[in-house]
Formats: structure tokens, sequence, C-alpha cells
């Protein structure tokens, strides 16, 4: 069975967007030849990538771009070629290649990816989706990277949502140069829940 993991950076206090849905501070660090190696890389690792209609969206309309080409040409190629899904109850088509618009119930359809064969499927942003997969106990992993920055009040929680809690354990951290760390966690079932 294939995994389900969510990429997600979020701010220290665990925002994935502004209110206003803007993510900008994402891109706001200063430039690190080993973050950025780990972005080319992260983008080259293989696997299946997964969107919520907004992402996609956005994501749609910056990787095939002659400007993603050009400023970032090694990620843009990676991410074109990509198979990809996107979770949908309003979008019909996808004109991005190698996409397949998943109607309907989100945790269903991705549950039964799962048990297809093939890579691991990696949700990228799309943090509404992220949340709601995560409270259905379908994502199992999370690749958390932490943007030093506070939003506050300003910010939509990534966990904000959930209805009930979650323990998770620590599988991987890395931190760099720019201040950015990578925290990786599997849930864990709760002894009640045997």
């Amino acid at each position: 069975m294939r995994r389900l993991i969510a990429f997600e950076m979020v701010t220290l206090d665990g925002c994935y967007a502004s209110t206003d849905g803007d993510f900008g501070w994402t891109h706001r660090r200063e430039r690190d030849a080993e973050w950025d190696a780990f972005v080319q890389g992260n983008a080259g690792s293989g696997g299946e990538l997964v969107f919520g209609r907004v992402t996609y969206q956005m994501m749609a309309a910056w990787w095939p771009s002659p400007a993603a080409a050009q400023n970032e040409p090694l990620v843009a190629e990676r991410m074109n070629a990509m198979p990809k899904f996107v979770c949908s109850h309003t979008l019909h088509t996808a004109a991005w290649n190698n996409t397949t618009v998943l109607e309907g119930d989100a945790v269903a359809r991705l549950q039964a990816l799962k048990r297809e064969p093939g890579a691991d499927l990696v949700i990228l942003g799309s943090g509404g989706l992220v949340a709601s997969l995560g409270q259905a106990g379908v994502i199992d992993e999370y690749q958390l990277v932490i943007i030093p920055i506070v939003l506050g009040k300003r910010g939509r929680s990534l966990f904000g949502g959930f209805d009930g809690g979650m323990d998770l354990r620590l599988v991987q951290s890395r931190r760099f140069g720019n201040g950015n760390m990578l925290l990786c966690y599997e849930p864990q079932v709760r002894a009640a829940e045997h």
C-alpha cells in the first residue's frame, strides 16, 4: 500500500496561509544554497502529486510558464512531468499535463488511490485538504517546513479545525541555514482507539 505524505510550509504558530490566502511569507527568507538544493532534490524524489483545487490552479499557472522554466528550470521540468491529482468538487477538467481530476469525496478517492500500486502520493500545500484528510486519518506522514515567522490572528491554522487531537512521532528533522526547519512526523494510534 502506498503512503500519503503531506508536505506543508507553516509558520511557527502552525499557519499554512494568511486569512486572505496569502502565503508569500514562504518565499521571503534569505537565499540559502542548502535550502535550494533541498527543494530541487525534493522535486526530483519521485512520487505522484496531490493538490486541492486552489493550490492546483496556482501551481498550474506557474510551473508550465516560461518564467518558471527560466527561474527554476530543474524544478519546473520535474513538476510538469510528474503525475498529478487534483481533488475538487467544482473542477471537472485539468489542462496541466499529467493531471487527473478526483471529483467527489477526497477521503474516499485518496484511500482508493493508496490501495493501488504505484509511488507514494505527496500533497503539496493545499492546507484545507490536508486538514480534512488528517482529521479522517488518511495521511501517513506530515513533512512540515517551519518558517520562523508568526501570523497570529492573521493566519489559517493547519490543525485548528480538528475536532480531536492527534499524537505524532518525530521521524526526521533538519535545520537549514536560512532558519527553516523540516520536521517529519507520523501519526500514532492512541491507546484508546485500539
